[in-house]
């Protein structure tokens, strides 16, 4: 194998590519990506930049000379657009082709968009750099934001802003804030803490029309009534980037359908990151997993994979969000519980856990970091349900 293409300078690609090298593969290294800009961190893109508290370049997973000390070739600003696995070669949009003897895919995901909600000067989706950029200058203080979805970068948006002094107000399309992610415990916590942070909510209503006036932005909702807006964000989430994929043979499903090794159904090929669909054996379940963590390890599993290390990949899912003056940490999974119990609850604080067939699967921890390392623990060794939550009480009081 002399020559490996990453196909996604994400972080998966990134970690991906630091991984051969520690590895001490030698080979022809090569990092695609679709962006112009060097490979660079996108959690605080929603956060800290929109803030003003970190700028661009402080954004960089690694510095340029850090990839030409270890001979990774980067190929910035050209996507990949067709893969032929028999051959072997990835089509670029440029016109040109790569060949491969391995091959990681690591595109990451896109921001999810409306029909009804077209990009334009007051209407923006935040997934890059770019977006960030372009929406930053239009918060100013006074003027009225409209985020149109509940999950977590809307409400991260939304938090920001509120930060920044605007009025804000979100529409989203079921009765509270992440109740399908995490229940109506978590969702009526977060809604009450956006509420005493002076978000205004519109609960239950869809986006029907959109259109422009002298005041602004004009959203027409599915019941009937109108918001207009300065500046209006989509957050409705994301979608896997894999249309690329399409026709090349490679099993797709919602995702990169992959072994529990992370290798997929071309040879030679793996996957690891947003796109990545594989069996988690911790909980017995197929998943795809769109969090930071699940892109470090993954990317460097996906490696080990593609220079024959054929271990299953298992893991317990992280990750944390910041909103107002609030870190939720979860871990674990929330999807597909039976059992919701709320251990701790108070303004500042909310301990929320999830069990499915006896055993726990997932806790949601906001403020309480020591639960967060107990609970993992516990999730990745199977602990029954009832047994979890007398030890958590527990070492709560």
């Amino acid at each position: 194998m002399r020559r490996i293409v990453v196909v996604g300078a994400s972080l998966a690609g990134v970690h991906a590519a630091e991984a051969l090298r520690e590895r001490d593969y030698d080979g022809e290294l090569t990092l695609v990506s679709a962006e112009a800009r060097l490979p660079y961190d996108r959690p605080p893109i929603s956060k800290e930049l929109l803030l003003g508290t970190m700028e661009s370049e402080q954004l960089l997973l690694r510095p340029e000379s850090w990839y030409h000390e270890r001979g990774v070739e980067l190929r910035l600003g050209a996507a990949a657009r067709g893969l032929d696995p028999a051959a072997r070669t990835i089509a670029l949009a440029d016109g040109s082709e790569l060949a491969y003897d391995g091959l990681i895919l690591a595109t990451g995901s896109t921001a999810r968009r409306l029909p009804a909600v077209p990009d334009g000067p007051t209407v923006h989706v935040l997934r890059d750099l770019d977006h960030a950029l372009a929406l930053r200058p239009a918060l100013q203080p006074g003027k009225h934001l409209v985020v149109i979805g509940g999950g977590f970068i809307g409400l991260e948006v939304a938090g920001v802003a509120r930060r920044l002094g605007l009025d804000v107000t979100l529409v989203e399309n079921s009765p509270i804030p992440l109740v399908r992610a995490f229940g109506s415990d978590t969702g009526d916590w977060y809604r009450r803490l956006h509420e005493r942070n002076g978000v205004q909510f519109v609960h239950e209503c869809a986006i029907d029309s959109i259109g422009t006036n002298r005041g602004g932005t004009v959203l027409g909702l599915s019941d009937g009534s109108a918001i207009t807006g300065d500046i209006v964000v989509a957050g409705i989430g994301s979608i896997p980037s894999i249309d690329w994929l399409a026709g090349s043979g490679v099993a797709l499903s919602g995702g990169v359908l992959c072994t529990p090794d992370l290798a997929t159904s071309a040879p030679g090929v793996v996957a690891a990151g947003d796109i990545a669909r594989w069996h988690n054996p911790i909980f017995g379940q197929e998943m795809r997993v769109e969090h930071w963590s699940n892109a470090v390890d993954q990317g460097r599993h996906a490696a080990a994979t593609l220079l024959g290390d054929r271990s299953p990949f298992a893991s317990v899912p992280y990750f944390w969000t910041d909103q107002h003056d609030t870190k939720m940490r979860f871990v674990g999974r929330a999807a597909g519980a039976t059992d919701t119990r709320v251990e701790l609850i108070s303004d500042d604080k909310l301990v929320v856990t999830y069990g499915r067939d006896g055993v726990l699967i997932g806790a949601v921890c906001v403020g309480a970091p020591r639960q967060l390392a107990k609970y993992k623990v516990a999730i990745q060794n199977r602990v029954p349900w009832e047994d979890a939550a007398e030890s958590q009480l527990a070492s709560t009081v």
